[in-house]
């Protein structure tokens, strides 16, 4: 959820955050870069609760790197990477209720739709609904 327009700085508040919450457990980020080392986008784990055993994840694709699967492709992996690395009961995405292609990411990697919470985020001086779609341990494994 990254503002618009970027505010100064941004990037470097960004990583300090990242690397804060890789050294007590709250976070972890990835690069995703196809076969020759193209930078694809990032796969994130940006809520790991150890405790509760859960943890919400996103990701953002680059523009030239969608449509090729490569979104899907990382939010399976950062999944694999996270059940045995937390054991987490549950797993969630929050989709902008409008963003179709990312909810079709969602189910092709095996999240269920749960709900939409409505006007729960703001950006851009509007209020946005956000789906909520999980992953539980005993939920099948995606297809495909």
């Amino acid at each position: 959820m990254v503002p618009v327009p970027v505010p100064e700085g941004f990037e470097r508040e960004w990583l300090q955050r990242y690397e804060e919450g890789r050294a007590d457990g709250t976070r972890e980020g990835f690069a995703i870069v196809d076969d020759d080392g193209t930078f694809l986008g990032l796969a994130l784990a940006f809520a790991i609760d150890r405790e509760g055993r859960e943890l919400e994840l996103g990701y953002t694709i680059t523009p030239a790197a969608r449509g090729r699967g490569a979104a899907t492709w990382a939010v399976r992996a950062l999944t694999e990477w996270a059940v045995p690395e937390l054991d987490p009961l549950r797993i969630q995405l929050q989709i902008s209720a409008d963003n179709a292609a990312s909810k079709r990411v969602a189910e092709r990697a095996g999240y269920v739709y749960e709900g939409t919470l409505r006007s729960v985020h703001f950006k851009q001086g509007m209020r946005q609904d956000m789906e909520v779609w999980s992953r539980l341990p005993d939920d099948p494994a995606p297809s495909g």
